[in-house]
């Protein structure tokens, strides 16, 4: 989820075209889950880009925002070509891959829709809670990844990943949640954008909402969201798309709605419930 930030602490570093388918609050007076915005809308939030972790090679998790608090913020330009054409909202009838890495589908077609399939799929998986367990993580990366890539990832995430660094996020060292809590980290796509692509490299943007946060009776950081855009660079190896680098930029973000807060029993209850999606194509 996903990043941006706000703790002060570590960062780290996750045919035709068509569109897929299918930073946290400030301390403040009361407790969200309590009501504190009833039907207010809630106040709107600064954040700040994360630091690169290695060279190229930029993995930036939106669980780093929830734990480094602080403000900032950063609106890289896109160098997008200005001709490039929204696609439609239909898919183009390329049939889905049907090949697993793992949790992780692969096996993505060699056009722009594979590679945008590619794209909104390596941001769920590197967004999702399984970064925060040493043994699920490296394998979400080696998945992911390109072989050099993931091997020059691996140590800075290990270090960013501290027993200190989960201890802020009100995890164990394991990256499990307190008996009776929920930790929530997911990635939500809302849309593709194909900035470049040939027969080997692609780039994509990855426009996607995000949740991220502790949901429990003795949480001091409730479930918030994120809006963000992932741009992966990846390259065609080994019969498949594989990430080179990747990074990421706050927003665009809608208008906070006027819905309240659901209570820590409800969010809990929803994130057991409804599953996440593992392809978005």
């Amino acid at each position: 989820m996903s990043l941006g930030d706000e703790h002060d602490g570590a960062s780290a570093g996750g045919g035709g075209t068509g569109q897929t388918r299918t930073r946290l609050p400030d301390s403040g007076a009361g407790d969200v889950y309590g009501g504190v915005y009833g039907g207010a809308r809630r106040p709107a939030r600064n954040s700040r880009s994360l630091i690169t972790v290695v060279g190229v090679v930029v993995l930036l998790i939106a669980a780093i925002a929830f734990a480094n608090r602080s403000g900032g913020g950063d609106d890289t330009p896109s160098d997008a070509p200005a001709d490039r054409a929204a696609a439609p909202t239909a898919a183009t009838g390329v049939r889905p891959v049907t090949g697993k890495n793992g949790t992780i589908p692969s096996g993505y077609a060699r056009d722009e829709q594979g590679a945008q399939s590619a794209a909104t799929n390596f941001a769920v998986a590197l967004g999702s809670d399984g970064m925060f367990n040493t043994s699920s993580r490296h394998a979400i990366v080696d998945s992911i990844y390109t072989p050099d890539a993931a091997a020059k990832l691996k140590a800075p995430q290990d270090a960013a990943y501290s027993p200190d660094f989960l201890k802020k996020l009100g995890l164990d060292a394991e990256g499990n949640p307190p008996q009776g809590s929920t930790f929530v980290s997911r990635t939500i796509p809302v849309g593709t954008k194909v900035e470049s692509f040939s027969a080997d490299t692609a780039k994509v943007s990855v426009w996607y909402t995000g949740l991220i946060g502790m949901s429990g009776p003795d949480s001091t950081d409730p479930v918030s969201t994120t809006w963000k855009t992932w741009t992966f660079d990846m390259r065609w190896t080994g019969d498949d798309w594989k990430v080179t680098s990747d990074s990421q930029k706050d927003g665009p973000a809608p208008v906070p709605g006027d819905i309240p807060a659901s209570s820590s029993d409800d969010i809990s209850k929803a994130v057991a419930e409804y599953g996440g999606f593992t392809y978005a194509r």
